[in-house]
């Protein structure tokens, strides 16, 4: 029997791969890699040290750890709620991390006993925000104090060192492939699983639309407390492999470990365009942000800016991107 027109007529669905391109090519991340690229030409022309191979192999390595937690932060986001707690749950994480390691020279115990201690925050952090309706920047604000505090008593402020020192697990942070940092490549691989999960598995498109509109949501059978909670368990634990590459660097659990870290994030999610709304942003365009802020930062550090200036200009650029954020939804 021939063919029908429309059978024969049918276009091919796109491939993931194509398709999570077609997503990186938005008008957004289109701005957003403007943007990198003359960030990145103007340091280039500014400084002869600048555009060096080890340079940009240092920036991207040191970069990872933000990317990596802004993932689940960027997630969270979408789906409506806040974390900020990832800071001190980087420097939290390191100390089951390295007191295991120390006591059994098992790395595998070391990491399950880091992503254990990662399970347990989000869980509480999920708990509290999603299914008791505490707001979830007073959650983790909380969260972030009480692990800091935590760590700063467990440790009597001073580095537990890594003495199993094995070599497994120095090169979580310091090894290269290629050239290229590890931790580039762990954070370049868990973006694009997050990036196909969030665009072509049904449980993103929940977070999406759980951050659009809750009621709609929940009036389409979406379980919009058990996808944010979760959404909190992926943070959480994203945020601890940040801390495990952390550690690893500094060969150390330091008490003072991700201080500040949870603004350079947040900073990174909004000027990739992840609206503070829920609904709306990419992955992509948060990854975008991170490196945009990483090479200004370290551009900035090679012409001798007085640290003060360097804060007061990122500052700007956050703010900046939560302007434009407004004015876009104003607009719509």
């Amino acid at each position: 029997m021939p063919q029908s027109l429309d059978a024969a007529g049918a276009v091919p669905a796109p491939s993931p791969a194509a398709a999570i391109l077609r997503t990186l090519f938005r008008r957004n991340e289109i701005a957003l890699l403007i943007s990198l690229i003359v960030v990145i030409a103007f340091f280039a022309a500014a400084s002869d040290t600048f555009f060096t191979v080890r340079n940009l192999t240092n920036v991207l390595g040191q970069s990872a750890l933000a990317m990596t937690a802004g993932i689940g932060v960027a997630i969270v986001f979408i789906s409506g709620e806040v974390d900020v707690s990832i800071g001190s749950l980087v420097a939290a994480v390191a100390i089951p991390l390295i007191v295991i390691m120390n006591h059994t020279e098992s790395l595998a115990l070391g990491i399950a006993g880091a992503l254990a201690l990662g399970l347990v925050v989000g869980m509480v952090n999920g708990y509290l925000a999603a299914y008791l309706g505490i707001n979830s920047l007073i959650v983790t604000l909380g969260t972030l104090f009480i692990l800091r505090g935590g760590v700063y008593l467990y440790t009597g402020q001073t580095a537990i060192p890594d003495d199993a020192m094995l070599e497994s697990f120095f090169q979580i942070g310091n090894g290269r492939l290629f050239g290229i940092p590890y931790p580039a490549l762990i954070a370049v691989f868990l973006l694009f699983v997050f990036a196909y999960l969030m665009r072509h598995r049904p449980f993103g498109r929940q977070i999406y639309a759980v951050g659009g509109n809750p009621e709609v949501a929940r009036l389409a059978g979406y379980n919009v407390k058990r996808v944010k909670f979760v959404c909190f368990i992926i943070s959480a634990l994203l945020a601890t492999v940040a801390g495990i590459m952390l550690a690893s660097r500094l060969g150390s659990a330091v008490h003072v470990a991700g201080l500040g870290f949870e603004f350079q994030v947040v900073a990174a999610v909004v000027l990739g365009g992840v609206s503070l709304s829920g609904g709306v942003g990419s992955l992509f365009g948060m990854a975008l942000g991170v490196l945009t802020l990483s090479f200004l930062s370290n551009g900035l550090g090679m012409l001798n800016l007085a640290t003060e200036w360097q804060l007061v200009i990122t500052g700007g650029i956050i703010i900046a991107a939560v302007a434009f954020d407004e004015f876009k939804r104003s607009r719509l």
